[in-house]
């Protein structure tokens, strides 16, 4: 008898978009001239950069000549690639990675997913709450949770994010296996100096524990005095993982390419406690179950590390934190509290009352839907999700609407 994962059975994740789609959708029936302005979601809105348009018809065209059609290609990336990531990325900020630590992929979506497949099922892992959704049901979905109850997974262990402390997780007062940690993160767009990164380093060195660091919002960080990468902190290599995306750096959602960085220092333990190499082990994940991510794609990707693609992404960069820009002046503006919107494009406003109801009333009477925060953990009630992902005149406009609504 075929039988399912039963841990698929846990998952509750899906509520949250499913419910928000359920109330726009009821609106609009009710409503049909309403013009609804979603800043919820995290989608880009602007075009490729035109430096990567033009390198992906090239990749395009190579493909269309018999002498220099491109097949399989490896599956960790093509060199070009790796090579401009290395040098760009991290080279020049004093990070110590070379270009075959360097994994090429589909997203990071997809490589914060399936980096787990790599550990026990039976390991203590650690997320911050409010937190990604994906962090959370790929563990639930591989067993490494228990029942849900009131609001989270029993077996995991959470490390509460509030305002006094920045919006910062703190240290886990227990023994762990397994951290995730997001700067600047999504949800809240909190960011992390390089001293309290240090600390968390030190604490994984210290208990033998690993960390995953998303990284994918990087490039809207304009503070010089923030880190970008955790490999800019001393000890790194051997504890962390780190995982980045062209997603929000080049609009590559629909495009899809990203890229995990493993040392060959990096170590987990086996079951006698001996070391063993993670870039081996993900190596061989990787050329198992993945095929590389297409030619032109990747010459898009290589394009952003040109004199006119560095131009152009930072152009778009600084188009959504405009956007973010405009959103925090007004919020606060409307004496809300409030995180990120400054090295983040994400803004994580505090309503002071249930989230549902404010982003009900935001949807009725300003047309302008947000995340509520119960949807990212329960460390999220009371608070919203506001993204700077749309057109600076869209912007403007539910501003106006929510000033509006809300006097």
């Amino acid at each position: 008898m075929i039988r399912i994962n039963e841990n698929y059975r846990k998952l509750q994740s899906s509520y949250l978009f499913s419910e928000i789609a359920k109330r726009v959708a009821a609106h609009q029936e009710a409503h049909p001239e309403a013009d609804i302005i979603k800043l919820g979601i995290g989608d880009v809105t602007c075009p490729l950069p035109p430096a990567c348009v033009k390198a992906f018809h090239e990749g395009i065209e190579a493909l269309a000549d018999e002498t220099t059609f491109k097949g399989y290609g490896p599956e960790q990336g093509y060199p070009f690639l790796r090579d401009a990531i290395a040098a760009h990325d991290f080279q020049s900020r004093n990070a110590d990675i070379s270009s075959d630590e360097i994994f090429i992929s589909d997203g990071a979506k997809c490589d914060t997913g399936n980096i787990q497949e790599l550990f026990a099922t039976d390991i203590k892992v650690a997320i911050p709450d409010p937190v990604y959704p994906v962090y959370l049901d790929t563990n639930v979905m591989a067993g490494r949770s228990g029942a849900f109850r009131e609001g989270r997974y029993g077996g995991l262990v959470y490390m509460e994010c509030h305002a006094d402390q920045g919006y910062l997780p703190a240290l886990p007062s227990e023994p762990v296996d397994l951290i995730y940690l997001c700067f600047p993160n999504n949800p809240t767009g909190a960011v992390i100096s390089a001293a309290g990164l240090k600390e968390w380093v030190d604490f994984a060195k210290d208990n033998k524990a690993l960390i995953l660091f998303d990284a994918a919002y990087e490039a809207f960080i304009r503070d010089a005095q923030l880190p970008r990468s955790i490999y800019e902190i001393e000890g790194a290599r051997e504890v962390a993982i780190e995982f980045r995306s062209f997603s929000k750096t080049a609009g590559f959602t629909g495009t899809r390419c990203a890229y995990t960085v493993v040392p060959k220092s990096c170590r987990a333990f086996d079951a006698s406690g001996s070391p063993q190499k993670l870039h081996d082990l993900w190596n061989r994940r990787h050329t198992t179950k993945f095929n590389g991510v297409s030619y032109p794609v990747q010459c898009a990707a290589a394009a952003v590390y040109s004199p006119e693609g560095q131009d152009q992404t930072r152009e778009l960069i600084d188009y959504y934190l405009n956007n973010a820009a405009i959103i925090r002046k007004e919020m606060l503006g409307l004496g809300f509290q409030l995180a990120g919107g400054e090295n983040a494009p994400y803004l994580w406003i505090n309503t002071g009352q249930d989230a549902w109801a404010f982003f009900d009333r935001l949807l009725t009477q300003a047309g302008v839907v947000t995340t509520p925060g119960p949807g990212f953990g329960r460390c999220g009630e009371g608070h919203i999700r506001i993204s700077a992902f749309n057109s600076l005149e869209k912007v403007k406009a539910a501003m106006q609407r929510i000033k509006t609504a809300l006097h």
